[in-house]
């Protein structure tokens, strides 16, 4: 009984809520999970090309130790060559404020630093001593090596443009899943609208070939034939039922709308008319589209595979570091007087022998970037193939769609006719079932091709990123996008 009532209670709250397709897709860009998981990795690419930003510009840097307690025995070596263990009781403190610069240009670091050390004796005489570096420039320079940093920026910007240009076909591609689910529930509705309508002209013709029957004017397998027609639409009419169910909780979870809901799909009324030039959209989807900045990325990043293993050939590095320090018993003779203090290294590895490892490391990456060349190669056909067949199905897919609804009209009066000339005896039953299934599938063509018009046309413009209707650009704001 309970059940009963949650039943009937739930059917009370039940809403109808009739949906366009431009609702759906606004809702779908901004509610369903595809879309936030494109948002997300927008922003995933956009903190990573902060990043890399940020290593461009200056770093400030405090670094301390605020005690540095130690009492223990180290070894000592005496002058006469022996060694014995001394204690050792001492406080130290330090302190560090460096200013750092990576140089792209050159792929070295450049570094401005001031220094305070702090030790005091803790046993014997209990001694304090102060030691300052007020200001030391230091440069780390490495000489024949990668540079990075240069190499950074050449590929950085490239692959935060690709992950925008993702972002928006992404967005193009949730409103084609969108109209997906939305022609599927539209087309599950207008079954069931099928199978009721079949099956009350089934029970009404089951009911006159039984009067007629009776009077003797058609055959006793007319009247099961028209029987079995009546069965087959009841079954039909519960299969679309369930049917159509699942197709509304598909549309109505991606949209994130409430199980309460009951959507009611608007068939669409107006279509973009054009056509599109295979060429026009061709310029537009590698000027736009991110597969033409992936194309750019993976280049680069072959190129920098093989400027790392040439780098790795040999490593040399220079230090240099100029400035004064000063040290004293007291804080103020740690910088009154100050001393010049220099520091110049020039480091360097060479393989003189590693049986050909290195070598072999940049015959690797030369191969391996022949092979990248040549995946793009075929990608890039595969692409522009895709592309022109797309267009060509989005050109003739208009035609489709009038020859579909023309088709759907005919069949419509075909079957209407036939059922009255049915009525008065003139057709068999057979000709009667081959009209009414041309009609069901004359209009489930129909709301076929008008999704396949739909869908050509939105894959479209996620491929090209080209709105035609307004022959504009599709963009965004991208940071208003990523701060909200």
């Amino acid at each position: 009984m309970l059940g009963i009532c949650l039943i009937a209670q739930a059917e009370t709250n039940t809403r109808i809520r009739p949906i366009a397709l431009d609702e759906a897709i606004t809702l779908a860009r901004v509610q369903s999970v595809n879309a936030a998981v494109a948002l997300n990795e927008l922003k995933t690419a956009y903190w990573e090309y902060r990043t890399f930003r940020a290593d461009l510009l200056p770093e400030v840097n405090l670094s301390a130790t605020v005690p540095s307690y130690a009492k223990s025995y180290n070894s000592y070596q005496q002058s006469d060559g022996s060694y014995t263990f001394v204690r050792n009781n001492f406080m130290q403190m330090t302190g560090e404020l460096s200013i750092n610069q990576n140089i792209w240009l050159t792929g070295g670091t450049l570094s401005l630093n001031t220094s305070l050390d702090f030790m005091k004796q803790l046993d014997g005489m209990k001694d304090e001593r102060y030691m300052s570096v007020p200001v030391a420039l230091t440069l780390s320079q490495p000489i024949f090596g990668t540079n990075t940093f240069k190499w950074n920026r050449r590929i950085e910007p490239v692959r935060y443009a690709e992950a925008k240009a993702n972002f928006l076909s992404e967005t193009e591609e949730v409103t084609m899943t969108t109209i997906n689910y939305f022609f599927n529930l539209l087309l599950a509705k207008e079954n069931v609208n099928i199978a009721k309508q079949n099956l009350e002209n089934a029970e009404k013709l089951y009911e006159v070939a039984k009067a007629k029957r009776r009077m003797g004017q058609i055959s006793e397998n007319d009247v099961l034939q028209l029987k079995l027609n009546m069965l087959n639409a009841q079954s039909a009419l519960t299969d679309y039922e369930s049917s159509l169910k699942s197709s509304m909780f598909q549309l109505r979870s991606f949209l994130a709308l409430g199980e309460n809901e009951e959507l009611e799909p608007i068939l669409p009324d107006t279509l973009p008319t054009m056509l599109v030039n295979y060429q026009d959209a061709l310029e537009k989807a590698l000027a736009n589209n991110a597969f033409a900045h992936n194309i750019r990325r993976r280049q680069l990043e072959a190129d920098y595979n093989v400027a790392k293993a040439k780098g790795n050939l040999r490593q040399i590095t220079l230090f240099a570091q100029v400035g004064f320090t000063g040290t004293g018993e007291k804080f103020r003779y740690a910088y009154d007087p100050l001393k010049d203090n220099q520091i110049v290294e020039v480091g360097f590895k060479i393989p003189l022998l590693d049986w050909g490892k290195r070598r072999g490391q940049v015959k690797v990456a030369k191969s391996n970037r022949k092979v990248v060349q040549s995946r793009l190669q075929k990608e890039t056909m595969d692409f522009n193939q895709n592309l022109f067949i797309l267009v060509e199905q989005f050109n003739n897919q208009r035609a489709q769609l009038d020859i579909a609804n023309e088709a759907d009209e005919i069949a419509q009066k075909r079957y209407k006719t036939n059922v009255e000339t049915f009525m008065i005896g003139r057709i068999s039953t057979l000709d009667l079932n081959d009209a009414q299934v041309s009609k069901d599938e004359a209009r489930q063509k129909h709301i076929n091709e008008l999704f396949y018009y739909w869908y050509y046309y939105y894959q479209l413009r996620s491929l090209t990123l080209w709105d035609f209707e307004k022959n504009t650009n599709i963009d965004a704001d991208f940071e208003k996008i990523i701060k909200n």
